[in-house]
């Protein structure tokens, strides 16, 4: 059984979360979960956020009982490319020099072990 989970409009490079995404991809999830609590990179929140979501999915549509955390693992973590804000800020000499504020998608798939049966 598979489920999935999508964070769209998240604040921050694509290029810099993607970074995040690789270090759990393919992992179980408690082992995702304990990566993710510890990294210190500011960018490990979206996609916290977005695995936590994505195990939440999966347990609630095979219910309680049947599913728990430890029998899932990370399939596919994926950041895609957002739309980028423009801003303009003042310097010197009445010129303008644009500010990017770049935003991605997160999107985490979660599956069930080989050997689990729901």
């Amino acid at each position: 059984m598979e489920a999935s989970a999508t964070s769209r409009y998240q604040r921050g490079s694509w290029k810099k979360l993607g970074q995040v995404a690789e270090l759990i991809r393919g992992k179980e999830v408690p082992d995702a979960l304990k990566t993710l609590t510890f990294l210190t990179k500011p960018s490990k929140d979206a996609v916290l956020k977005t695995l936590r979501s994505a195990v939440s999915n999966a347990i609630s549509r095979a219910g309680k009982a049947k599913l728990h955390e430890e029998d899932l693992v990370v399939v596919d973590a994926r950041i895609d490319q957002g739309p980028t804000m423009k801003r303009w800020r003042p310097v010197q000499r009445g010129m303008a020099h644009i500010i990017r504020k770049r935003t991605c998608h997160v999107h985490v798939r979660v599956a069930t072990k080989k050997g689990v049966e729901v």
